[in-house]
């Protein structure tokens, strides 16, 4: 499952998808909110939530079965 990007706080920065090795947010520019082009790339490390200067405009949702295995 894909990141959510809160439109509301997102201040559009870019270290979401600079920071993103899946190449989840390809084609988004510096200065204009995320998008997300490629979702089933998403590694679900959440490099994206630690490097967004804004609490809570990126949340990750993790996968059910990698919730599972992971308890």
């Amino acid at each position: 499952m894909p990141p959510v990007i809160d439109r509301k706080l997102c201040t559009a920065c870019g270290k979401c998808w600079e920071i993103c090795e899946g190449d989840v947010f390809y084609g988004s520019k510096k200065g204009e909110q995320p998008k997300i082009t490629y979702p089933d790339e998403c590694w679900h490390d959440g490099n994206c939530v630690v490097e967004c200067p804004v609490r809570g405009a990126i949340k990750l949702r993790v996968p059910l079965p990698m919730m599972i295995s992971y308890k």
